[in-house]
């Protein structure tokens, strides 16, 4: 085997590990690809033979790449209409394939990927890199740029915020399909009482609509919004197919023509809805591959 075969082989072992941590930094799995693509480019130009730990070196590079991206993200970005929900990853109702069980390892649902979307970008790199891969302060220090307290300092602020927010589902994933059959059910007869039965007092519904028009409602609050926002859905929810939203219970809806209409994620705690996500943007969905569900 030659250098080169061994350097590709060596990289490819620690591919969706890679992509796992880029994911959760940059909540997109383009970019999260164009970051893993950066770092083998940068690996391919270096002495590989001189690094003693590649997949540190690895994972530092995909990190500085991802917070560069970051960074660049929120020096654009304008005044956006409605939410923006990260690349949710759908898959069967009844299996994840085994790159998806890397990329979602410790329950990385589409409620806590909107929650890191609102931390900045040195926030959002030292709470990855440190509380999901253990990434020590003094490395992460590094990276962004400070010192070791400040860099603890950064994944407090970030946790508290995590912390401060409904983003993991209880692991019992009948459960979860239980209530959220339920959900679909009480939607498709319009029981507003059923509906109000399976939803938290406290339950959040962020949508992502795309392109929106000015005074639509990205975000609804409170039980008695969603479950009149949900009768709205009545009409679509006959043809809504069970799925799971990175790793949960979870909900694709097709219009009359067949076309996929939104994806919805749920978190569900103690037999009750406390967040549902979805994505209904028309740009986003088509590029999604939701094939698997044919099967």
């Amino acid at each position: 085997m030659v250098a080169s075969d061994w350097l590709v082989e060596r990289f490819e072992e620690k591919r969706s590990h890679l992509r796992a941590v880029a994911y959760r930094m940059l909540g997109s799995l383009n970019e999260a690809d164009d970051a893993v693509q950066e770092a083998w480019l940068r690996l391919s130009r270096s002495d590989a033979a001189s690094i003693e730990n590649l997949g540190g070196w690895l994972t530092t590079v995909v990190a500085r790449v991802s917070l560069d991206m970051l960074r660049e993200r929120d020096a654009r970005r304008e005044e956006l209409l409605g939410v923006h929900l990260p690349d949710p990853i759908v898959s069967r109702p009844d299996a994840l394939d085994p790159e998806q069980e890397v990329i979602l390892a410790d329950s990385v649902g589409l409620a806590l990927l909107v929650i890191l979307e609102t931390l900045g970008p040195d926030e959002r790199l030292a709470f990855v890199l440190h509380d999901m891969f253990g990434v020590p302060f003094d490395e992460i220090a590094l990276i962004v740029g400070r010192s070791p307290v400040a860099a603890r300092q950064l994944a407090s602020r970030a946790r508290r915020r995590v912390r401060g927010a409904p983003t993991v589902s209880d692991t019992d994933l009948t459960r979860q399909r239980v209530v959220v059959d339920a959900f679909l059910a009480a939607a498709r007869a319009g029981d507003f009482d059923a509906l109000l039965a399976v939803l938290d007092p406290d339950i959040v519904l962020r949508a992502d609509r795309g392109t929106v028009p000015p005074g639509t409602p990205g975000v609804l609050r409170g039980a008695h919004a969603v479950a009149k926002g949900a009768l709205t859905f009545s009409r679509f929810a006959a043809s809504a197919r069970p799925a799971l939203v990175n790793g949960a219970a979870g909900i694709v809806g097709f219009d009359s023509k067949g076309e996929p209409f939104s994806v919805m994620g749920f978190t569900v705690r103690e037999g009750r809805i406390v967040a549902i996500d979805i994505l209904a943007d028309p740009v986003r969905l088509r590029r999604l591959d939701l094939t698997m569900l044919d099967e």
